[in-house]
């Protein structure tokens, strides 16, 4: 009963799962905010039981934390840790990446450029929870092969624990752009098979979110250490 709990989350505990996801992404949640379960059900149309189980997946992958007496909390980050995070990803997603190009059929291409679009779709009408939704598809189609599962769910894993931070990056105009543009580069490397020029876009990508991203956190970071930044 606990692993299907932590691992697949079905009905309302899906529905549940992604309010909170929407939640998170959409800034209605923030890194550091505590999270009401009351309020989440009664806004959700559910009972406590499937947003405890939605918690419960979310504090598996990182993205909540759980504090004794005070309930679940929207995880916070240092510089650190996403630049770990992130350096963890440059070693799993090259690997991917070499072992999946050659395995990319029209099929497969075809899903990578249907993304790439949805991203510029998102981008234009300022849709951040579309954009993240889009963009993860996009990576996932250019990194997926069937004899790396391992690698891809541990990928994954080190997406989830940063997604709510991705989505203050994706609310930067020049976040957006600076996306949009170097996923256009991922596909010409694509259509010339050229593992090298993949990989070193794909680096590109991960360095300049990166650079965005612990901009938008150093200034959060230091309002967060003043006792009366925040009243939680």
């Amino acid at each position: 009963m606990a692993e299907r709990i932590l691992t697949a989350p079905e009905t309302t505990a899906q529905h549940a799962l992604e309010g909170l996801r929407r939640a998170m992404v959409g800034g209605e949640l923030r890194p550091g905010d505590r999270i009401g379960q009351e309020e989440i059900a009664e806004r959700l149309g559910v009972s406590l039981a499937p947003v405890r189980e939605a918690l419960a997946v979310l504090e598996q992958e990182g993205q909540v934390t759980y504090r004794p007496r005070r309930g679940y909390f929207v995880a916070e980050l240092d510089i650190d840790e996403v630049r770990e995070i992130y350096q963890l990803r440059s070693l799993l997603e090259e690997r991917a990446a070499r072992r999946a190009l050659p395995l990319l059929d029209e099929d497969a291409i075809r899903r990578i450029e249907l993304a790439a679009r949805d991203c510029i779709d998102a981008a234009t009408s300022h849709d951040v929870a579309a954009e993240l939704e889009a963009n993860r598809r996009f990576h996932f189609a250019v990194l997926d092969s069937p004899d790396q599962i391992h690698t891809l769910r541990m990928i994954r894993l080190l997406w989830d624990s940063t997604e709510t931070y991705r989505a203050l990056y994706y609310s930067s105009p020049d976040g957006r752009e600076e996306s949009l543009q170097a996923h256009d580069q991922i596909i010409l490397a694509i259509a010339a098979r050229d593992v090298e020029h993949l990989v070193a876009e794909l680096d590109a990508h991960r360095t300049a979110a990166l650079g965005r991203m612990t901009g938008i956190l150093a200034p959060q970071l230091e309002g967060s250490l003043d006792p009366q930044a925040r009243q939680s």
